[in-house]
């Protein structure tokens, strides 16, 4: 079996973080050079994963095996035994050089493997408990790849990435119902607004479902200002690729807000929004976006 050599690993990951498109910055030139690479690893890593729960036409036993084989490489690093698969042959590299904790990646892990085995959320708190593994390792593993590791950057960084987990899932409502059957809206609050799961499959737009959106987007728009001051106390280019990723979870929180006629609209950020955003994260250095 021919093994990668490291710049061919590094060199995978790279195409990954490529292939992909999102509405906030992945591995972009604003951050230094010298992180561009570890930033597409994690990223490769996350990706990949989350696409065995979501992706492709494996069944859900498949689905588990896949996410389970990269739960064991990851005890392969633990164990710092060999591995062969381009991802983890860059990912040993950077969790060395870094120290990153690999309990951040196998909380990954677990939240993509609950994708496959739930599908209903009876409480926000079960919301955020799952938050608290798909999106806020990810932050916490940028904290320590830049160096500022604190309790407290820790906390605000939590706030940023469950705000943009909770974005995510206000703009994929009817993509996350159709493809896989999920509903990350709180089963108790869809009951007190008087939301039916036909309300999700007939894009039912009526005041009830505008009410419970409006709720979701005040929590998400709560945590990312409660978590934005993290921009303004990283230096340099990194604390600027955090003020645009706090102003682009912003803007698309607006456009959910102006999408109340009908919550299942997807909004996209175009180069206006853009502009807009680079001028208050580069000139204005805050989070506040207005129309």
């Amino acid at each position: 079996m021919t093994v990668l050599t490291l710049p061919a690993a590094y060199q995978h990951c790279r195409q990954i973080a490529a292939a992909h498109y999102e509405n906030f910055p992945v591995a972009s030139h604003l951050l230094p050079r010298r992180l561009r690479d570890p930033v597409s690893v994690i990223y490769a890593f996350a990706r990949t994963a989350d696409d065995f729960a979501d992706e492709g036409d494996y069944n859900s036993t498949e689905r588990l095996r896949l996410l389970a084989d990269y739960n064991a490489q990851l005890q392969y690093l633990m164990d710092r035994k060999p591995v062969t698969d381009p991802v983890f042959i860059a990912l040993s590299d950077v969790i060395q050089r870094y120290g990153l904790p690999i309990t951040l990646f196998k909380d990954l892990l677990s939240a993509f493997t609950q994708d496959v085995t739930q599908t209903r959320y009876a409480s926000f708190s079960d919301v955020l408990d799952y938050c608290q593994r798909s999106a806020n390792p990810v932050g916490r593993l940028l904290l320590y790849l830049y160096g500022y590791v604190s309790p407290t950057k820790l906390a605000l960084s939590d706030h940023i990435c469950t705000a943009l987990q909770l974005i995510n899932f206000l703009q994929d409502l009817t993509q996350d119902f159709d493809e896989h059957y999920r509903i990350y809206l709180p089963q108790d609050e869809m009951q007190r607004y008087g939301i039916k799961e036909s309300h999700l499959r007939d894009r039912i737009s009526d005041a009830a479902m505008q009410e419970l959106i409006q709720l979701q987007i005040q929590r998400a728009s709560a945590l990312l200002l409660a978590g934005a001051p993290l921009g303004n106390q990283l230096p340099g280019r990194i604390g600027l690729e955090l003020r645009l990723i706090v102003q682009g979870g912003m803007r698309i929180l607006q456009k959910l807000h102006h999408n109340d006629c009908d919550v299942f609209r997807r909004p996209r950020l175009r180069k206006a929004d853009y502009f807009v955003m680079f001028w208050h994260a580069v000139i204005k250095r805050s989070v506040v976006v207005s129309d």
